[in-house]
C-alpha cells in the first residue's frame, strides 16, 4: 500500500496567510507539496496535544498524591529555573578567514 493511499482527501478553510506561507515552504524547499506542508503541521499540533493531556493528566496524578501546588510553590520554582538556566545560542558563523566575525 502506497503512503497516498493511507491517506484521506480532506476540504478545509484557512486563512490567506496559511495558505501563503504554505506555499513559501514549498518553493523554498522546506516542504514537497501545500498537503504535505498541511499534514506536517496538523501532525506536530497532534502530538503537541498529547502532550499536554499527558502533562495534565501527570500534574492531576502527583496533586491527588501530594495535594494541590500553591502559587508560592509556582513562583520559587520560576525563581530557581531561572537561576539554574544555561543560555543556549546558536552557533556563530565563521567567516572566510575562519574567524567568528570581525578583523583578525
Amino acid at each position: 500500500m502506497t503512503d497516498r493511499a493511507r491517506k484521506e482527501r480532506l476540504t478545509v478553510t484557512v486563512d490567506p496567510g496559511v495558505v501563503r506561507a504554505g506555499n513559501e515552504a514549498v518553493a523554498a524547499g522546506r516542504a514537497e507539496s501545500l498537503s504535505g506542508w498541511v499534514n506536517h503541521a496538523m501532525a506536530e499540533l497532534a502530538a503537541k496535544e498529547r502532550r499536554l493531556q499527558a502533562m495534565a493528566e501527570a500534574l492531576a496524578l502527583y496533586e491527588r498524591d501530594f495535594g494541590p501546588i500553591s502559587a508560592g510553590e509556582l513562583v520559587a520554582q520560576e525563581r530557581a529555573d531561572r537561576r539554574n538556566a544555561v543560555a543556549v545560542r546558536g552557533r556563530a558563523r565563521a567567516t572566510k578567514r575562519g574567524k567568528r566575525g570581525g578583523a583578525a
